[in-house]
Order: C-alpha cells, then structure tokens, then sequence
C-alpha cells in the first residue's frame, strides 16, 4: 500500500496547515508574507489561500495599506468554528471566557452560585457559564468543544476521577468528567486553581524563565502548585499542593491555639477572622482584602498576617527548596510587595533556607489565565487538524 507521504494531496495539506498556523499566530498576513514565513513559492502559497478560503478556514479581511502599488489582499484565519471555554468556579462564584485558536482576549463573565447547596448542580452551572461566556463574545455553543475547567481541590484519574474538594455542593464524587463530556457534548479537562495560577505566572509572570518556582495560593483555601522546567508536578493521584490539610508547625500554635491545620490559621477564615480584629469590615474575604486595601492601618495587618503565612510554609521549604515562592490567590495578591517582603524576612529569619519570595504579577482572573493557556494549544490543535481532514 502506497504511503500518503510526499503525494501531492499530503503536501497540500501539510502546505495548508502550516499556511493557517502561521495566520492563527500572526494575525493577518498578506500572501507574499506568507512565502516568506513558509518558505514557498508565490503560486504554492496561492494554492494554499485558495484552498483554506474554499475551505472556510480563513477569510480576506482587506487590504495592507501604506504600500506601493496595488494594496495587497490580508488574510485572516477564521476562529469560531473551534472554540473552548475556560472556566473558575469556588464555593460562590463561577467566572468564565471564550478561548478560540488565535489566542483572542475575550470578555470575562461572572456569576454567583446559589447559596443553598440543594440547588446546585455541575451540568447547570458549567453551561451557563458557557452560555454567558458565548453570549458576551458573540461566539456559538455549538462551536465549544474543549472546556477547562479550574476548581478548589482536584480530580485523582486513577480512580474513576475521584473528586476531592469542599467546595463543590452536588458535584458527584466520581465520574464528574464522564458526566460533564456527556451532558454538554465537549472534552472536559477539570484542573487544580492553583496550578492553573502557576501556568499562567509561568507564561505571564514572576515564574517566567525559573528553574524552579512555587506558587503559593491563599484565598478561601490554601494550595500550592510546583513548577520545575515548565512543567507542573501533580503527584501520584492528583493531589499534590492540598497544603491547606498539612498540620501546622507546633511553633504557629503561638499565633492560634486552636489551630491545627494550615487553613486554619491563613485560610479564609482566619485571614477575615484576623482582618475583624484589626477593625477591618467585611461580610465575605474579598469584601475585607478591598476594604485592607485602603485601610490606614494595612502596614500592622500585614505585619500581623506574614509571620503566620512563613511558619505555614516551613515543611513545604524543608522538602522542595525552590529558589522563588510566589505569593498568589486573592490574599497573596492583596497584600502585594509588602507582605511578600515581610513573609521572606520571616523565613530567614527562623528557618534555614532563604528563596526570593514575590507577589504575583498576574492579578486578574489567574485561574481564568491558566486555563486559557491550555486551550489555546488544545483548540488550535483541533482546529489545524480539521485542515490535514479536508486534504486528506
């Protein structure tokens, strides 16, 4: 049997793939600049626009000006036929955006979850956030076939993805991806917050070019996520980084008596519990981080709340010995330079090991970030091979 390979229809195909690569990293491109980023010839590279364009794969999107001559034609790769949705639910709110094969900034939505448990349900809260998502970036449901989705806790695959989080009323405990992909007819790929905060400071921020690097997520829950290379580790069944369930150095029992685990004494409720007693209102810790932000007595809090958050992370050193920590979540963020500051002088000044220790440079929507991340790659893959399907 003949290989496929070198005949002229799995040229073209390769041809064209490469030709909607280059536009979906590009932008716009005109055909000579195409010939020359794909290294073909002026009527191959005619070939391959005219093929994508019949195809539906790209359309003319006008033409270049500010050139001599006749203004040569730009074209662009059409994005809606393949798109995923990235996804940030937590015990209160579910945040959601569009993610297509160009990599396009798309509006964020939020929404709040029912506060009574018995009316949640994961197939309705996942397609609504697709729905208000596709609604706010005039995209098409029917066009979502990848989704990402970030929660507190994390899935073990290994055992009928098992889910382990306190986060997620009426989430069933096993089986939730089957149960997803099934109702909502996409790939579903379900991933820890914090590493997917940790996948975007390793594209966007501190993390960006390190050997190593930890991200530690305060927010409602305290998590951790280890990046080495560019890579995450995970562990065995899913679960490493759930340092909100480590027990506490017997020396932090000095800050809280009746502490016995990490969240106990910089989760969320120790954080707003420790805010209240600086004076500092709120219902919810968000409502109280805003509130700290302009509080004159920040400095005090802050001072109050970094030894609390160095003693937590004292077995974590002892074990990985990253040369940058990364504080992150909406407390780590929150307390910004300062507090990252506070917290490294504290390690060195009661452990023996000293990483650099930062705030988070990506303050917005991280998880969202993270996530749109993978599904750029997983989309244009989609999507680049729809074109090798068309000349096959």
């Amino acid at each position: 049997m003949k290989s496929p390979q070198g005949t002229p229809a799995w040229l073209g195909a390769v041809n064209d793939r490469t030709g909607l690569s280059l536009l979906l990293e590009h932008g716009p491109l005109t055909r000579n600049r195409i010939c020359e980023l794909a290294g073909v010839s002026k009527p191959t590279a005619s070939l391959m626009m005219a093929r994508l364009e019949q195809s539906g794969f790209i359309v003319q999107a006008g033409r270049q000006t500010g050139t001599p001559g006749p203004a040569p034609i730009l074209y662009a790769a059409r994005v809606d036929r393949a798109l995923g949705v990235a996804v940030d639910i937590d015990a209160h709110e579910i945040r959601s955006s569009v993610v297509d094969a160009a990599g396009t900034l798309h509006p964020v939505v939020r929404a709040p979850l029912p506060a009574d448990p018995a009316e949640r349900d994961p197939v309705r809260d996942i397609r609504g956030a697709i729905e208000r998502a596709c609604a706010a970036s005039g995209s098409d449901p029917a066009a979502v076939h990848k989704l990402c989705i970030g929660i507190p806790g994390y899935v073990d695959p290994r055992h009928s993805d098992e889910l382990f989080t306190e986060a997620l009323p009426k989430w069933p405990v096993t089986g939730v991806r089957d149960l997803l992909e099934d109702a909502l007819g996409a790939q579903v790929r379900i991933e820890n917050d914090a590493n997917l905060a940790a996948t975007a400071e390793s594209v966007d921020g501190e993390g960006q070019g390190r050997e190593v690097f930890v991200l530690i997520w305060i927010g409602n829950g305290v998590g951790a996520a280890f990046d080495t290379n560019g890579s995450l580790h995970r562990g065995a069944f899913g679960g490493a980084g759930e340092i909100g369930f480590m027990p506490i150095p017997h020396a932090a029992i000095h800050y809280d008596e009746s502490a016995r685990e990490v969240q106990d004494l910089i989760g969320g409720r120790a954080v707003q519990a420790l805010l209240a007693r600086h004076g500092i209102p709120g219902e919810t810790l968000p409502a109280a981080l805003d509130a700290l932000a302009t509080a004159p007595n920040r400095h005090e809090v802050i001072e109050d709340l970094a030894p609390r958050i160095a003693i937590s992370l004292t077995p974590l050193l002892s074990v990985l010995d990253p040369e940058l920590l990364v504080l992150g979540g909406p407390t780590g963020s929150a307390g910004g330079a300062e507090l990252a500051a506070l917290v490294a002088g504290h390690i060195r000044a009661e452990s023996r090991w000293y990483p650099e220790v930062v705030a988070t440079s990506v303050r917005d929507n991280a998880v969202l970030q993270g996530a749109r991340e993978l599904l750029v790659t997983e989309v244009r893959a989609e999507l680049l091979d729809r074109v090798a399907l068309v000349g096959a």
